[in-house]
C-alpha cells in the first residue's frame, strides 16, 4: 500500500538521523520529481498553510505556561491539593492526580506536568508511605492529562489542519480527563492503603497550611477558568484567549507574585519562539507532503482499501489507535498529527466519524505513547527527577497504560462520553 510504504521510507530518514522537517520535505520531493518529471510552484502551497490565525495561538499557550512556571504561581497547586486530602488513605497520590489535573489545564503539556509536578510531589508521596513504585506511575500517568484537558497545543494544530472549532475540541476533552484523573485517583486510594499523612501535617510545599494554600492556589485555578470560560462566553477567539490569558499570567506572576523576572520573561519568549520555528519548519515540510499524497490518490486509495475490505467504523477506529501509538513510540505529537491526517480525512468523512470524536480518540493514543516502556518522554523526565532504574519506572507505569487503553475503549463505545458537552454548547 502507498501510504505504509511511504511510512517505511519516512521511518528510514529518521533512522539515518534526518530531523523531522528534512525527511518530510525532502521525502515528498523526491517522490514527485520520480512521478512527474519537475517540481511544481511550491510557494503559495507552503505561504497558504502557514499563514493561519489560529497558529499564533500554540506558541502563545507556551509562553503562558512558562511564565505560570518561571514565576512560581503553579508551586501552591500541590499544597492546596495535598491539605484538602491529607487524612485520606492514599491521599497524597490523589493529591498529585488532582495537581497533575490542574496543572494540565494551565500548560497543555504533559512533559512540563510530569515535571514540574513531580519534583514537588514525589518526595511528599514517599515521605507518606507511599511505595516508589506508586509515586513514579501517578506522576507519569498523570502527566499525560497536559495534552488530553484545555488548553492542549496539540489539540490547537489539529484543530487547525481539520478545520475543526477549537472549543469544540476543548470541550470535548474534559470529561475524558477528568474520567482518566478520576480512575487515576480511585487507583491511588485502593492501591496505597499505607498512603495516609496525618490531618494536622503541613506539607513541604509554600502556603501548606489549608487556608492560606487555597487562597495562593486560586491565581492559578482562576488562569484556565478565565481563558476557557472567555473562549465559549464568546468573548474571544483561541488565539485572543492564548494572548490575553499570556497577559494575564504575566500580570499575576510579577505583580501578585512579584517573583518573575525579566530574564525568565525573555527566556519563555525565547523558548516559545524556537518551539514555533520547529513547529512551523514541520508545517511547511508536511504541506508538501500532503500535496504529494493528494498527488498519488492516497486519500481516494484508502477509502477504497476500507470500502474493499468491509471495515467497519470501530474496526477502523482500532486500527488506527494502534498505528497512532506505534507513531508516539518515535514521533512528537505534532509531527504525527501532520502525517496521518492528509491522507485520513476522507476516511473519516466516508465511514461518517466525528472529527472532535476522533481528535479525543487521537490524543488519548498520543497519551499512551507518552508512556510507554521502554523510553517514553514522561519516563525519562521520572527517571531524572528521581535517579530511579528505568526499569523501575517501567513497571510502575503499567497500571496507568491499562487505565488508559481502558479509557479510549470507553469513548470508542460510548462517543457521547466526549461529544456531549459541545453538543450541549451548540457545536455540531
Amino acid at each position: 500500500m502507498t501510504f505504509l510504504a511511504l511510512l517505511v521510507a519516512l521511518f528510514v530518514l529518521l533512522y539515518l538521523g534526518m530531523p523531522m522537517f528534512a525527511a518530510l520535505f525532502l521525502l515528498p520531493l523526491a517522490v514527485l520529481v520520480w512521478v512527474e518529471g519537475s517540481l511544481p510552484a511550491l510557494g503559495e502551497l507552503v505561504i497558504g498553510h502557514l499563514d493561519g490565525y489560529l497558529l499564533v495561538a500554540i506558541p502563545l499557550f507556551m509562553l503562558m505556561a512558562h511564565v505560570m512556571v518561571r514565576g512560581r504561581v503553579v508551586d501552591d497547586l500541590y499544597g492546596a491539593a495535598f491539605a484538602l486530602l491529607r487524612g485520606v488513605r492514599g491521599g497524597v497520590g490523589i493529591a498529585t492526580v488532582a495537581a497533575c489535573t490542574i496543572f494540565a489545564a494551565i500548560s497543555g503539556s504533559s512533559v512540563a506536568t510530569a515535571l514540574t509536578v513531580g519534583k514537588i510531589a514525589i518526595p511528599q508521596m514517599l515521605r507518606y508511605g507511599m511505595s516508589r513504585r506508586g509515586a513514579y506511575g501517578v506522576v507519569a500517568g498523570g502527566g499525560t492529562l497536559g495534552i488530553l484537558i484545555p488548553p492542549s497545543a496539540p489539540m490547537v494544530l489539529y484543530a487547525y489542519v481539520t478545520e475543526t472549532s477549537v472549543g469544540a475540541l476543548f470541550l470535548a476533552g474534559l470529561i475524558p480527563g477528568v474520567m482518566m484523573a478520576s480512575m487515576f485517583a480511585l487507583y491511588c486510594f485502593v492501591t496505597e492503603r499505607r498512603a495516609v499523612a496525618p490531618a494536622d501535617t503541613q506539607a513541604a510545599a509554600p502556603g501548606a497550611a489549608e487556608g492560606f494554600s487555597l487562597a495562593r492556589a486560586s491565581w492559578s485555578l482562576s488562569l484556565p477558568v478565565f481563558v476557557l470560560g472567555g473562549i465559549y462566553m464568546g468573548v474571544f477567539t483561541a488565539t485572543e484567549a492564548a494572548g490575553t490569558g499570556t497577559l494575564y499570567a504575566i500580570l499575576i506572576a510579577a505583580l501578585i507574585y512579584r517573583s518573575l523576572r525579566w530574564r525568565d520573561l525573555m527566556e519563555g519568549f525565547g523558548e516559545a519562539t524556537r518551539t514555533s520555528a520547529m513547529l512551523l519548519l514541520i508545517i511547511a515540510a508536511a504541506a508538501i507532503y500532503g500535496y504529494m499524497l493528494t498527488k498519488l490518490r492516497v486519500p481516494q486509495e484508502l477509502t477504497q482499501l476500507v470500502l474493499d475490505w468491509g471495515l467497519s467504523r470501530t474496526g477502523f477506529l482500532i486500527g488506527m489507535m494502534l498505528l497512532l501509538f506505534v507513531l508516539g513510540l518515535v514521533l512528537e505529537s505534532f509531527s504525527i498529527i501532520l502525517l496521518t491526517m492528509p491522507a485520513i480525512l476522507s476516511v473519516l468523512a466516508q465511514l461518517d466519524i466525528d472529527k472532535v470524536w476522533y481528535g479525543v480518540l487521537l490524543t488519548l493514543s498520543l497519551e499512551m505513547a507518552l508512556i510507554s516502556p521502554p523510553v517514553a518522554m514522561n519516563l525519562v523526565v521520572i527517571k531524572a527527577i528521581t535517579g530511579a532504574p528505568l526499569a523501575e519506572v517501567n513497571k510502575a507505569i503499567i497500571p496507568y497504560m491499562l487505565m488508559l487503553a481502558f479509557g479510549t475503549a470507553l469513548i470508542v463505545a460510548f462517543p457521547g462520553i466526549a461529544l456531549w458537552l459541545p453538543r450541549l454548547a451548540g457545536y455540531g
